[in-house]
């Protein structure tokens, strides 16, 4: 898709993004899709439905790139946020996942159900957009009158260290055969992870037999791969020569005719697809630049789409419904979970969507550690609850090691409180 101006590329790329996100939005909502309730029901209740949707949409967007990087048509070693970056943060991308995965539970959902929930008429989720993308944005840029972000007064100064630099890439293709053999091996790589997915996915009859699982992995992760291919190919010819919108705006004071028209930055229009906690960060200095289209982003484009999808849905099928706090109690877990959730996403890169399934689709080795992580948060965090629950005298200590052995992360003997 290349164009004769900045203009016009520009435009496609960011109404392509909303009309992607629209599709996202309302086929989440109606097959509830849910990452948060995927983790409840399979530790709950033992039903790897949804679970087994989330592992299907990661095939799909998993093969698809991959596929589509060997023969050239996207491009996510050039992504934003970088996920193959040299600079291994493994113990940001654990820890954030963990604080993430506590924060969704807390929350009702993870960054994308809350923008569904929000199109669906909840109210509650609409405080947790507020509070995820007040921290994910002070996380990220300085306070007024200072150089400091949450980051680097928080977490800098003892977190970072701990990363490792892997060179070039931390993708699994580059780590097993080095850069020269690197797209060869990711190719490989990405097409057996992704059968073997797709073989645990459709292993289940019951998943077979649920259309709205299906439905809903196969078209999250095709929403997420058509994402990374107009992110990829939305190009501008220049006299003869082709650039990115990225590398244009690089470029603007030797390509452009004035400033008028010109991003507020360059690196939200390099390759990527969805993730949700960042962009939420960038609606806040959307709303504070005055909603100036210089501060329109894919991010900002999508939660739009995501929640108008999700409010046509809703509208179609009858199912909204405004729905308030049921009680001071409720407003602060809400209130925690936004929290929880815009430290953690940024921390660990993304969320659900940005490294469970984008992430992953760049084989990045933090992308697996975050989903990790942000599994055994959730996971957890409901374990400890439901023994809270049950034991209204257990400690929090009895509730997580118990949670723990449940979870096969530690021995029997060690269990403190009985199964239920």
């Amino acid at each position: 898709m290349t164009f004769q101006d900045f203009y016009s590329a520009y435009s496609v790329f960011l109404w392509a993004t909303f009309g992607i996100s629209l599709v996202l939005g309302a086929v989440a909502n109606k097959t509830n899709f849910c990452t948060m309730g995927a983790v409840s029901d399979w530790v709950n209740m033992g039903d790897t439905g949804r679970f087994r949707a989330w592992l299907l949409a990661i095939a799909v967007a998993l093969l698809g790139v991959v596929a589509l990087e060997y023969f050239g048509l996207v491009r996510p070693g050039d992504a934003f946020p970088p996920y193959r970056a040299g600079q291994f943060i493994w113990a940001e991308n654990l820890l954030g996942g963990l604080m993430f995965g506590i924060g969704m539970t807390l929350g009702s959902g993870c960054g994308n159900k809350t923008l569904v929930r929000i199109g669906g008429g909840n109210i509650k989720s609409l405080l947790v957009f507020l509070v995820i993308g007040v921290v994910a944005y002070f996380m990220v840029n300085p306070f007024p009158g200072t150089d400091q972000t949450l980051f680097t007064v928080l977490f800098y100064d003892w977190i970072r260290p701990l990363a490792v630099d892997l060179g070039s890439s931390q993708d699994l293709g580059t780590l097993v055969a080095g850069s020269e053999g690197a797209l060869v091996a990711r190719t490989g790589i990405g097409i057996v992870l992704g059968l073997l997915l797709l073989v645990v996915t459709f292993g289940s009859r019951d998943f077979r037999s649920s259309f709205d699982n299906v439905l809903g992995g196969l078209v999250i992760g095709g929403v997420v791969l058509a994402a990374w291919y107009v992110t990829s190919n939305v190009m501008i010819d220049v006299d003869g020569e082709t650039y990115s919108l990225q590398s244009y705006v690089q470029e603007w004071d030797f390509l452009a005719e004035s400033e008028a028209g010109k991003p507020a930055d360059s690196r939200p229009l390099a390759p990527q697809s969805y993730t949700f906690v960042n962009p939420m960060g960038q609606m806040v200095g959307f709303t504070a630049a005055g909603f100036d289209r210089a501060y329109l982003t894919f991010g900002i484009m999508a939660v739009f789409g995501v929640i108008l999808g999700s409010f046509l849905w809703a509208l179609v099928s009858g199912s909204f419904r405004i729905e308030w706090f049921a009680s001071a109690g409720d407003f602060v877990r809400h209130l925690f979970g936004g929290l929880f959730m815009g430290f953690g996403g940024v921390l660990a890169l993304g969320c659900t969507f940005g490294q469970g399934i984008t992430g992953i689709s760049t084989l990045a080795a933090g992308s697996f550690i975050a989903f990790f992580g942000i599994v055994l948060g959730a996971a957890l965090t409901m374990k400890v609850e439901y023994y809270r629950m049950v034991y209204e005298e257990a400690s929090f200590a009895a509730a997580l090691v118990t949670g723990l052995v449940d979870l096969h992360l530690l021995p029997e003997r060690l269990r403190r409180l009985e199964a239920v």
